[in-house]
């Protein structure tokens, strides 16, 4: 695993610089540019380089539904992106990126798109009169019709619960968020709430007041952990699933804050294992996706489509459980 001095290195900052940015020190003042370059830099380094190969170049779209502000508050989807960008670049693929801009696509003379994120019936129609081949990461419009790259969240939530009962835990809460579509359109369904109440209820084990939502935050994570503590007192629930990484480390920064033994009195676990996870204290406990295969798995996908496939493909890229110290 790449150290926190090996990023320094690569950022040209300070050790104790990188390490209050990967922590989501708040109180920090550094610019945007330097955020980024750290958090690139560190998902890079947790990646197996593979050799560049020679193949005919082809020229495709990114389209990211996040603006690059909201993407350093997200680094799952800053991973796709690089998985993409280095896959891309191994095959000899020029590639252009496009930040929650349909619009300034349709300049482009673009032979696919790759498209990140949620998005609208209105906006997937947008996309398909602008490129032959479209591809959606993280989301599954029509899987008649559009390749399809995601991830089974469903399954990746059963896998903590059973985890937190399994070792004993009954009183577990769930602290996520929410979203919708960037044309307000519609909220979207968010999977891993809907599996978590749906499986404690099941078990008999459900508690609705053990549920927190917010956005999928660092700020929110701290926020409604804070909440937490304070409304539930000694009957604080003894594990949390949260929704993603990012939730769980402002949990994290609660937890600590208030003097509560993590994991002894409170267990956590988040989802993605973005770098950043790995180098927070305690190391955090989640699950792995695999972010980087997805962006590779989307390239090859569309490369299929302009060689001919016309089948379309719904492709689940597995997760696994990663137990640290939370």
């Amino acid at each position: 695993m790449a150290t926190i001095k090996d990023i320094a290195e690569k950022a040209g900052v300070s050790i104790a610089t990188v390490s209050r940015v990967l922590n989501y020190d708040a109180s920090l003042s550094v610019s945007d540019d330097t955020k980024k370059r750290i958090f690139e830099i560190a998902e890079a380094l947790s990646y197996k380089k593979r050799p560049s190969k020679k193949s005919p170049s082809a020229r495709i779209g990114i389209l990211l539904w996040y603006t690059e502000k909201e993407e350093l508050n997200d680094l799952y989807y800053m991973s796709i992106r690089l998985g993409i960008e280095q896959r891309c670049e191994q095959q000899g693929i020029q590639v252009v990126n496009f930040y929650n801009s349909i619009e300034s696509m349709k300049q482009e003379d673009l032979q696919g798109i790759i498209a990140v994120g949620k998005f609208s019936v209105t906006q997937v129609n947008e996309l398909s009169k602008m490129a032959e081949h479209l591809v959606f990461v993280d989301s599954n419009p029509d899987e008649d019709v559009y390749d399809a790259v995601v991830i089974d969240f469903e399954k990746a939530t059963r896998m903590v619960l059973e985890h937190f009962i399994q070792s004993g835990h009954t009183n577990i809460g769930y602290i996520g968020g929410r979203e919708e579509y960037k044309d307000y359109s519609a909220e979207i369904e968010e999977i891993r709430e809907k599996t978590f109440k749906s499986y404690l209820n099941e078990a008999n084990l459900l508690d609705e007041s053990n549920v927190y939502i917010g956005h999928f935050t660092v700020v929110d994570g701290y926020r409604l952990m804070k909440q937490a503590i304070e409304e539930k007192g000694d009957a604080l629930p003894t594990a949390f699933f949260a929704a993603n990484d990012l939730i769980a480390i402002g949990a994290l920064r609660a937890l600590n804050e208030e003097k509560i033994d993590v994991p002894n009195r409170v267990s956590l676990i988040g989802v993605n294992d973005i770098s950043v996870s790995k180098y927070v204290f305690p190391p955090l406990s989640t699950v792995k996706v695999h972010t980087e295969v997805m962006g590779e798995t989307a390239v090859d996908t569309i490369l299929e489509r302009i060689a001919g496939r016309q089948i379309a493909k719904k492709i689940f890229i597995t997760t696994k459980l990663v137990i640290r110290k939370t």
